[in-house]
């Protein structure tokens, strides 16, 4: 029989620095972090801007300046936390990774006859050093599919727990800003060339890439009541779907979005006019923020509450859904709707009520999260409030 999965703990990670305090300071704040990149060079790049942690606040983690931080630490300190914040030691449950793998030894290595990949730049083996070094269980994953990597891992851990196949699941995405994946965006003219992401806004000329990870435990409620665990929110549903419109720009009608939100919200056995904010994928780019406007309008009707948090963490690649996912749950904790930051005025093509530039108070009950990926892949969340 299925049993409800719940989130029990969390560790979040973005370029404001590490944990919740960060996140709401940051992100509902309304924080900018973008700032000149200074791990590479960027001289022959469209912009040097990108969402860069610099401090020093992350357990474990050293960051040394002018050089890209390892994906490793970071990722350990994220799931340590949010094992210690669920009150489980790991035993018996798989982790599930969103990651395409520490990317810093990949220019020299491409330029160096023979050489050997370092083991970290392979994602599945990043999953299975950050288990043993938990003491987590088997399966350990490593999903690759761009920026619903985490999402993909989310769900694979929520239907683990619900099928009963896991009492218990560590999911987790890590993205650190690189020279290789910065250099890709850039050729394909898809960053911001003014220093700021303005999703769903006029005049808005790219994403911005973020560093970034989030590790969350999903648990079954039937395990956490016998732990006796706090459940900080419950995971009702979840959906994917692939349109395959284009290899890299999105179906015009939003169409892929639309379907994984609404698999979701069948799943979650939730009416559309039920959800009370949409933390949408929102990437600022011109094709993105138009089709997913036209299917979120679809689904939800023109009222619906949206908000896209990369306008503040900058976009986290692969670890997007687990930190959107993290977001998410302290919008449903805390009642507050975080700000789609840069809007400068509204875009007919983009007719949504996106929260521009200033947090909003709200009763959230029910919010649902959304991630696209290149090759048409899309995944939707649908969080609910801890009763």
């Amino acid at each position: 029989m299925a049993d409800d999965v719940v989130i029990t703990g969390y560790g979040v990670f973005t370029a404001f620095g590490f944990g919740a305090d960060a996140v709401r300071t940051g992100v509902f704040g309304g924080g900018d972090p973008f700032r000149p990149v200074e791990r590479f060079d960027t001289s022959r790049f469209r912009t040097d801007r990108a969402a860069v942690y610099s401090g020093d606040g992350v357990p474990g983690v050293t960051i040394v300046p002018g050089e890209t931080p390892a994906q490793a630490p970071v990722l350990r300190a994220c799931a340590a936390a949010a094992l210690e914040m669920a009150g489980h030691d790991g035993a018996g449950a798989p982790f599930l990774l969103g990651s395409a793998g520490d990317r810093r030894a990949d220019p020299g290595f491409w330029r160096t006859p023979g050489a050997e990949p370092p083991l970290d730049s392979l994602p599945g083996r990043l999953a299975d050093r950050i288990a043993e070094d938990l003491g987590l269980a088997t399966p350990r994953l490593a999903f690759v599919n761009a920026c619903i990597a985490s999402t993909t891992a989310i769900i694979t851990g929520a239907q683990l727990v619900r099928t009963g196949q896991a009492r218990a699941a560590v999911c987790a995405g890590v993205h650190v800003v690189s020279q290789d994946i910065f250099a890709k965006f850039d050729s394909g003219q898809a960053l911001s060339t003014d220093g700021a992401v303005r999703p769903f806004s006029l005049g808005r000329t790219g994403l911005l890439h973020g560093d970034g990870a989030a590790a969350l435990v999903l648990e079954s409620a039937t395990s956490a009541a016998t732990r006796g665990a706090r459940v900080l929110a419950r995971l009702t549903g979840w959906g994917m779907a692939a349109d395959a419109h284009h290899v890299v720009r999105p179906h015009p009608d939003g169409a892929g979005l639309a379907a994984a939100a609404r698999a979701a919200l069948v799943m979650a056995g939730r009416d559309p006019s039920s959800v009370d904010y949409v933390n949408a994928h929102g990437t600022g780019t011109t094709f993105n923020d138009a089709a997913e406007s036209r299917g979120l309008r679809e689904v939800f009707g023109p009222g619906v509450v949206v908000s896209s948090t990369k306008s503040t963490t900058g976009h986290l690649l692969e670890a997007t859904g687990a930190v959107e996912a993290v977001i998410t749950l302290l919008a449903l904790a805390d009642g507050v709707v975080p700000p789609t930051m840069g809007f400068l005025e509204p875009d007919p093509e983009c007719d949504v009520d996106c929260v521009p530039n200033t947090a909003r108070q709200a009763d959230i009950e029910v919010a649902v999260s959304l991630n696209a990926a290149f090759g048409g892949a899309n995944a939707a969340l649908v969080l609910e409030r801890a009763s």
